[in-house]
């Protein structure tokens, strides 16, 4: 067993389930989007996003845009959620919720075609065995 692609797997699929997690919700109630679940699916997006580095394959090169969209997705997801409950003057309303769940929506579009993608890598690598 590669410990390697273990690992990579790992934040991979634990990038997509924490995405998940936080997106799962009524888009306008942020009740039900915890601040922290999307803390979480940053750092372990960008963490997952340096295991890709390095990857000279095309498919790791996909993996990597992959990554990299959904990083760029959550930043501007956690950067909305700052701006409106810390800075706005209205707080976190319904409007701002909406923005940043569908923020992390099209990071978890991308975190989703990273796991198949990897899925795909998987069953090639053990049809060439």
């Amino acid at each position: 067993m590669n410990l390697e692609k273990v690992v990579f797997g790992f934040f991979v699929l634990l990038a997509a389930t924490l995405n998940f997690g936080f997106f799962l919700g009524d888009i306008s109630r942020p009740e039900l989007h915890s601040v922290y679940e999307l803390f979480a699916a940053v750092v372990v997006n960008l963490i997952a996003t340096v295991l890709k580095f390095g990857d000279r394959t095309q498919i790791g090169a996909v993996h990597l845009a992959t990554s990299l969209v959904a990083d760029l997705q959550l930043i501007a997801a956690a950067v909305t959620w700052t701006v409106a409950a810390n800075i706005a003057g209205d707080g976190l309303t319904a409007t701002e919720t909406a923005a940043v769940v569908s923020l992390s929506g099209g990071a978890l579009l991308a975190n989703v075609v990273s796991v198949i993608l990897l899925l795909v890598e998987t069953v090639t690598y053990h049809r060439n065995q």
